[in-house]
């Protein structure tokens, strides 16, 4: 392992690598869990991390590094946080890699304040371009001598061609490039059926559906292994600066300051094929608030774990497992008298449809949880999609009132909750996003608090802290 500085008591890894695109869909999802894997199969330890809210491309890049993938967010976290958040995970890392989302200069700021360019120039991270080159071959001068123009703050260090046609494909793309510009080719990676991931509407296949996983993430290594030049790209990595400096020191403090040594709570957490849109620091902070999370398959299990102190059931994709779950009727009925009788329960999106009467989708219908008086329909196009704004109600049943503050989360749902009838309160005034009604989300009754949007647990909101003081006061 290379040796590492130290920064406000934490070393932090000198390698690292940016991995972008010039749009989205150019295979560097892909490509990121090919080099997470073959490099993890060098005997390097290698730490993942991708940009922006996302729970499917994590799942992989944390398998593929034998660890566990983190999110970096402008939408939920600080710049201090997500520097701090980068050297806190990289300690024990040979280098991180950082897969971006979308193309390089995207983003929703018009001025790319939150695009991938911006997390890689606070990150002091140099990028590895991934090109689409179906359809190209003289064209990747300009494209490439266009991005590295548009900002020269940025390190475009090096570019892997993917979806190459061939050799003479590849022949003409390494001419051209060296040629017209400096950046370095790293790779050039064929079309291949080894290549290809299974995609449904929210994106790639979920890693927790996929029984043949394992075996995939191998095949993408080995393609990758003999089509990159994993040298030069550690090469690259190791000239980023050996640590970023963090403008206010105590941002450590306010990462770590919610950690409670305090007795243990059981938190029942729905962790199978239906329900896996978890994030690691969510699952991490709600441990470090004193919560032992116990794991339940609403597929397999009979029932409910016994004493349990609160209910977490996240995101996922119901709807594929709609009829096992809704035939696994003892848990159904388990998990209804629960809350009915009080268990602090915090649902999200897959969540909140599992808890409703019933899912609707492809001509099908079939009983849910039965919680929530609404039924759930999917559509063929979102229903709700991208960052939202909320703003707590005065009806909102955590302690700790965030009132008057604005809330950052996402949502992705194809589904709408029709025919709510009146019986709970609303915890949310939605100012951007869809939520449920449109104006308002996280609906509650009792103690449990359903949203479709995805709350994630940084400085800005400490969710997870919040949820445990709830359940401690909790009668």
């Amino acid at each position: 392992m290379y040796d590492t500085p130290l920064i406000f008591g934490l070393l932090v890894s000198m390698s690292k690598i940016y991995i972008s695109a010039a749009h989205k869909s150019s295979g560097k999802t892909t490509l990121s869990i090919g080099l997470c894997a073959a490099l993890n199969k060098s005997s390097l330890q290698v730490q993942p991390f991708k940009k922006g809210p996302d729970y499917i491309d994590p799942l992989w890049l944390g398998q593929a590094s034998k660890g566990k993938c983190y999110n970096l967010d402008f939408n939920t976290m600080s710049n201090d946080e997500i520097v701090l958040k980068l050297n806190q995970k990289s300690q024990k890392a040979d280098i991180s890699i950082i897969e971006g989302n979308k193309g390089l200069y995207d983003g929703v700021n018009v001025d790319g304040s939150d695009s991938n360019a911006a997390m890689a120039k606070l990150l002091k991270t140099p990028v590895i371009l991934v090109i689409d080159t179906r359809g190209v071959t003289r064209g990747v001068a300009p494209l490439l001598l266009g991005y590295q123009q548009f900002d020269q703050d940025i390190n475009i260090a090096g570019v892997i061609f993917n979806m190459v046609g061939g050799a003479r494909h590849e022949k003409k793309l390494r001419g051209v490039v060296e040629a017209y510009t400096d950046i370095e080719i790293l790779g050039a990676v064929h079309k291949h059926a080894d290549l290809e991931l299974t995609e449904r509407h929210l994106g790639l296949m979920p890693i927790n559906e996929s029984e043949l996983a394992h075996e995939k993430i191998t095949k993408i290594a080995s393609q990758v292994e003999q089509q990159v030049d994993l040298n030069k790209l550690l090469s690259i990595a190791t000239t980023a600066p050996n640590f970023v400096d963090i403008k206010h020191p105590n941002a450590e403090i306010a990462i770590t300051d919610t950690i409670d040594k305090k007795p243990l709570l059981r938190i029942g957490i729905c962790k199978d094929s239906s329900f896996g849109f978890y994030y690691e620091d969510d699952l991490e902070a709600l441990e470090a608030q004193g919560a032992e999370l116990i794991s339940i398959n609403t597929l397999s299990d009979s029932k409910l774990p016994n004493n349990l102190d609160g209910l977490f059931i996240g995101g996922g994709f119901p709807e594929t497992h709609m009829e096992k779950l809704s035939a696994n009727k003892s848990l159904r009925q388990d998990i209804q008298d629960a809350i009915e009788a009080g268990l602090p329960t915090y649902a999200e999106c897959g969540g909140l449809m599992y808890l409703s009467e019933s899912l609707q989708w492809q001509g099908k219908r079939v009983p849910m949880v039965g919680v929530i008086p609404a039924d759930t329909i999917m559509y063929e196009k979102p229903q709700g999609r991208g960052y939202v704004k909320l703003e707590e109600t005065d009806d909102m049943i955590w302690p700790n009132s965030s009132k008057g503050a604005v809330i950052s989360g996402h949502e992705f749902h194809y589904s709408t909750l029709k025919n709510l009838r009146e019986k709970g309160k609303f915890a949310f005034r939605v100012i951007r996003g869809t939520g449920i009604t449109g104006v308002e989300d996280g609906w509650m009754y009792k103690n449990l608090l359903a949203s479709y949007a995805h709350m994630r647990d940084t400085n800005r909101y400490h969710w997870a802290k919040r949820f445990v003081d709830f359940i401690k006061s909790s009668p």
